[in-house]
């Protein structure tokens, strides 16, 4: 089996040749006239500075942290940490920003031509958008299969290693990746919200002005944040979570028994997973004048098609690869498990964002009593959808444990449970591909309002960007969802691997009080890091707002259209504030762990890894469900329904939506990479934890 793994170069291979076909065939597509080209080039030009300032000041951090890894893994022979380890830190964190990089150039030559597109047809813009989102879904996978296959081969064949010592060493190459897309999403995320919620408070509110309006200071900003955040951010963090899943199975293969077979598994799931999102991407269009639901009936086709295929696939895959004598039909059916439990998280995570459903028309209607109403009915809602996402993730890990044969073999359970987060992200290509497309047309509608194109353009980019929050919130459930499965799986390999490296097994009783402590940090750790993401888009955004509301004071002539606004003092003022920010909740969620190991002990960090683990989970989908639910029931009122645009309850649903923004965009989703990050921090200094905790 372990000379079937070149199935990694060959899905890797297909995947990237398809996402330079895509981007082929977007650049095609014409940019529209000159004013929609110099607006694109300004927002392409904030988006590169933006990243090219992040990933200097991201650089400092990784050069810092990789010494002390090399000086750890020499320094102790290789006994603390393997050698490897350092190195592998490195390109984790190199393949997961270069996939954000590729997503953002491919979104930011998108825009202007996706807005252009429109002009022709609704479905017509799709395909461009669409395109452009693909292109970033299948380079993330594509990347992704590229470097566990690299390292692979590397550590088999160069380093001699065997399938236990190969699949521990490689789980924790994830902390690279992890790392990378902590700073991303963060980053990114502070920017974007920043942008969002100055030009929003002061533009939609104060001004009375529509979103997007070239007179607003911060409309470039606000474009260009969806594109660092939504998209690289987006690219960066799923790329984790994919690479994540399939790390943590190797290691899982590894306890398990089942060795190369168990290992080869998850890779080849994959790589059918690309295949088949390959073909779901050709079914995805639409007719003129469709509605919502048409909208996401046509994304569902392209999804739903891509998961039955892979379903289908999977089982002579499962077969073939493990054989009769390894319970092959329970493990393909926690595979099942992962992949319906993804479609279904994708369901409820729609019902309970898209303006379709009752939920967030019920919210938009709460705008009839005010702002506050509709902030209460928005925090409602989304403690209210936690309940879904939890008991189908509750449910795949119950009978994945047991259907892989947990009740015979407890490590064989935990396995079925790691292989189901693999079947759940087996589709990412197409999933990411519908949730990056939101950016763009996101995008295209402010180019399409600043240069003035006629309202039935306007009209089919809010009905795309519309779907775009939805499906957003979508790839947001798939990724935290994965999160909760891998965090498990990576909490057991903590367990496996300290195991190793002590004389007694580790007190996991509750009662014991390092671990029930560990837990209460692990609880406080998720809130602490929500509240300071937050309030890093309280302080940046508190700089737009006086910055916009200064050069309305000051700038003779911008209300009439007389003078241009000074775009780029907004753009600067977001990106110094998301540098300055990102850095305080990036760090704690390595000191914390490694501190809490080093004063607790290894039971600390176990009580630590699940506190994280549940709270981060429930407060995630919370976070995400009522950001979209927030912004969608904003664009319900703006297509006539409650009073329409300009009126006292859109109003009120603008400052819903403001609210909701660091939720749905920075610290929601930021949460999931929290998770995984911990996990992968505490298995990478297990060793310094063994040899110097104090309790």
């Amino acid at each position: 089996m372990e000379n079937l793994f070149w199935i990694g170069f060959v899905g890797a291979l297909i995947a990237l040749v398809f996402a330079c076909l895509q981007t082929k065939k977007v650049m095609k597509a014409s940019e529209g006239d000159a004013k929609m080209i110099k607006i694109a080039a300004s927002i392409r030009q904030g988006a590169g500075a933006y990243l090219k300032r992040q990933y200097t000041t991201v650089a400092k951090v990784f050069v810092v942290v990789f010494v002390i890894l090399l000086i750890i893994a020499f320094a102790s022979g290789g006994q603390m940490l393997s050698r490897v380890t350092p190195f592998a830190f490195l390109t984790g964190g190199i393949w997961s920003m270069l996939a954000g990089f590729v997503g953002m150039k491919i979104a930011t030559a998108s825009n202007a031509r996706t807005a252009n597109a429109a002009r022709e047809s609704l479905n017509h813009g799709l395909n461009v958008a669409f395109s452009s989102g693909s292109v970033m879904g299948f380079t993330v996978v594509g990347l992704g299969m590229l470097d566990i296959t690299l390292w692979f081969f590397g550590l088999k064949y160069i380093g001699g290693m065997d399938a236990d010592a190969l699949a521990n060493v490689m789980v924790m190459n994830g902390m690279g990746a992890s790392f990378m897309a902590l700073f991303a999403r963060v980053g990114g995320g502070i920017y974007t919200k920043a942008a969002d919620v100055g030009a929003d408070l002061v533009g939609k509110v104060e001004a009375g002005i529509p979103e997007d309006d070239p007179r607003n200071p911060a409309t470039i900003a606000d474009n260009v944040g969806d594109n660092v955040g939504d998209v690289a951010g987006m690219g960066a963090d799923l790329y984790e979570s994919y690479v994540g899943s399939i790390l943590a199975s190797f290691a899982l293969s590894a306890a398990a028994g089942y060795g190369w077979s168990g290992m080869l598994l998850p890779l080849a799931l994959a790589v059918c997973g690309i295949v088949c999102s390959l073909i779901g991407c050709f079914l995805v269009k639409t007719k003129e004048n469709a509605t919502q639901l048409s909208l996401l009936k046509s994304l569902r086709t392209g999804t739903y098609t891509a998961a039955v295929l892979s379903a289908i696939v999977a089982a002579p895959l499962t077969y073939a690869i493990l054989g009769t004598g390894k319970n092959c039909w329970g493990v393909y059916v926690s595979i099942l498990c992962g992949l319906i439990g993804g479609c279904a998280i994708g369901y409820f995570t729609e019902y309970y964002t898209s303006d379709n459903y009752k939920p967030t028309q019920k919210l938009a209607a709460a705008s009839e009593t005010g702002s506050a109403t509709i902030i209460i009915g928005g925090i409602s809602l989304g403690l209210k959808s936690t309940m879904t996402s939890i008991l189908i993730v509750a449910a795949a890990v119950i009978i994945s444990f047991f259907a892989s044969g947990g009740s015979v073999s407890f490590n064989q359970g935990l396995y079925g449970i790691g292989i189901s987060a693999v079947g759940m992200l087996s589709t990412l290509g197409i999933t990411l591909a519908t949730d990056a497309y939101g950016p763009v047309a996101d995008n295209a509608g402010g180019i399409a309002e600043m240069s003035g194109l006629p309202e039935e353009v306007r009209e089919r980019t809010d009905a795309l960007d519309s779907l775009g929050n939805t499906t957003a919130a979508t790839g947001k459930g798939f990724a935290i969802g994965s999160a909760s499965l891998t965090s498990l799986a990576l909490l057991v390999s903590y367990v496996n691997i300290v195991d190793a490296k002590t004389a007694l097994p580790i007190d996991l009783s509750i009662t014991n009080p390092t671990l029930l402590v560990g837990v209460f940090i692990g609880a406080m750790l998720t809130f602490v890091f929500s509240a300071l993401t937050m309030s890093a888009v309280q302080t940046a955004a508190q700089s737009v707002v006086v910055e916009v509301r200064r050069q309305f004071r000051e700038i003779k002539g911008i209300m009439a259209g007389e003078a241009d606004p000074d775009y780029s003092a907004c753009v600067d003022l977001c990106t110094k504030g998301a540098l300055h920010e990102m850095v305080s909740p990036a760090l704690i969620a390595i000191v914390v762990p490694i501190a809490t190991g080093v004063i607790l002990g290894c039971s600390g960090v176990v009580g630590l890894l699940a506190g994280v683990s549940v709270t981060g989970f429930a407060m995630a989908v919370f976070m995400s469900n009522a950001g979209g639910a927030w912004d969608n029931a904003k664009k319900y009122i703006e297509r006539g329904n409650h009073g329409g645009k300009g009126s006292e309850q859109h109003k009120a649903a603008v400052v819903g939506d403001t609210v909701g923004d660091p939720f749905k965009d920075t610290s929601g989703p930021s949460l999931n990479i929290l998770i995984k990050l911990c996990s992968t921090v505490s298995i990478v200094f297990s060793g310094l934890i063994v040899a110097f905790h104090i309790l």
